[in-house]
């Protein structure tokens, strides 16, 4: 008995044209629309993944369905609303920019490689854009998570993700992760580069807050690196910059329920400050590669209005990366050595084609 092998494409499609080499950008994820209704799927999705909320299922689905799921959705929703921008939600605006960037920027530097981004909640998703990859003769793919600090809740939540989508198929592409990249020098540079424009314009304040999304104390505890590798991220940053130990501060933003998560937590710090007399705060969020609900809106609104509330006089919120030159360019280098002797050259027919479209990505993303 013979068996037909799997065919690498179906329904007479043939391969991408441009490569049979991918990378997969994947960042949390969004609502489709600011309304309760599609807040209600999202956090559905989102709040039922073990590795985000680890405690008893059948004691967690009671409080997430009989409770959470019929109140946060409306509030929530709201919040979105204040940050919504014309063309979707912030995050997958900023996301989907960067892919198509980072496609341009590895296109001028000789690598023609397809590049697509995915959520790891709401749309596109990791399976559908894993489908498509392969339904387009894709062959192998990197898995690019958009956190530069490793977290079970996030980066293997990202990974398990990738393997359910493996699992259910016969013929898998060859797959390479990047785990992390909180202390890549181009990373940092970037941030640097970022804040230090920043200051030109806006001059520097008494204050350099980092803050980063807070996660349960409890998976410290149980060995997951993401303090200290925030806590690393934020001491290079430091020393970029040139600040003295006493000029910045660490914090973690967005708690979530009555569980201890990791301290200090952002907004008491900066009442804390104001109280102290300290009249002015630059704060910037490091581990988020592009701007969303948690820093436009818990960050620039939310935590502004806490530390004006409580003396201070001036509250500058420094952008995230987002489609900064500088930081598409660290991300392409980081991607080039992650597929390190993977074909990743056009066929000579297509050279320059490739280069034109490529450059015309990576200039055309940034207008």
């Amino acid at each position: 008995m013979s068996f037909a092998p799997e065919p690498i494409f179906t329904h007479g499609k043939p391969p991408a044209a441009s490569s049979t080499t991918a990378i997969l950008l994947c960042n949390l994820g969004t609502p489709d629309e600011p309304t309760a209704p599609a807040l209600r799927r999202y956090l559905a999705e989102f709040l039922s993944d073990a590795r985000v909320v680890e405690i008893p299922r059948l004691l967690w689905w009671l409080i997430l369905h009989g409770i959470i799921l019929r109140f946060r959705p409306k509030k929530s929703a709201a919040k979105y609303a204040s940050v919504w921008m014309s063309e979707g939600s912030p995050l997958k605006v900023w996301t989907q920019k960067q892919a198509l960037m980072l496609r341009g920027y590895l296109g001028a530097r000789g690598h023609t490689v397809e590049v697509r981004y995915a959520m790891r909640y709401g749309n596109p998703s990791i399976a559908s854009q894993l489908d498509q990859l392969k339904l387009d003769g894709v062959t192998r793919v990197l898995i690019l998570p958009a956190y530069p600090q490793y977290s079970g809740t996030t980066t293997a939540s990202v990974f398990d993700a990738v393997y359910s989508w493996a699992a259910k198929v016969r013929r898998i592409p060859e797959f390479r992760f990047i785990n992390n990249y909180h202390d890549d020098p181009g990373y940092i540079a970037a941030l640097a580069n970022r804040i230090r424009a920043n200051w030109l314009q806006n001059g520097q304040a008494q204050q350099l807050v980092m803050s980063f999304h807070g996660v349960p104390e409890r998976t410290l505890k149980l060995g997951d690196p993401y303090h200290c590798e925030c806590h690393k991220t934020a001491r290079l940053l430091a020393e970029q910059l040139g600040l003295s130990r006493d000029r910045y501060k660490v914090t973690f933003q967005s708690r979530f329920g009555k569980a201890k998560w990791l301290e200090p937590y952002t907004e008491p710090t900066l009442i804390k400050l104001a109280q102290a007399g300290v009249k002015s705060v630059d704060v910037v969020c490091p581990g988020f590669s592009g701007d969303c609900l948690e820093t436009l809106e818990e960050i620039a609104m939310e935590a502004r209005h806490a530390f004006l509330e409580a003396g201070g006089k001036e509250f500058n919120y420094i952008e995230c990366l987002n489609d900064s030159p500088q930081w598409l360019a660290a991300l392409s280098e980081l991607s080039i050595q992650h597929m390190g002797g993977w074909p990743t050259q056009p066929r000579p027919a297509e050279a320059t084609l490739a280069a034109s479209r490529a450059a015309a990505l990576a200039m055309g993303a940034t207008q």
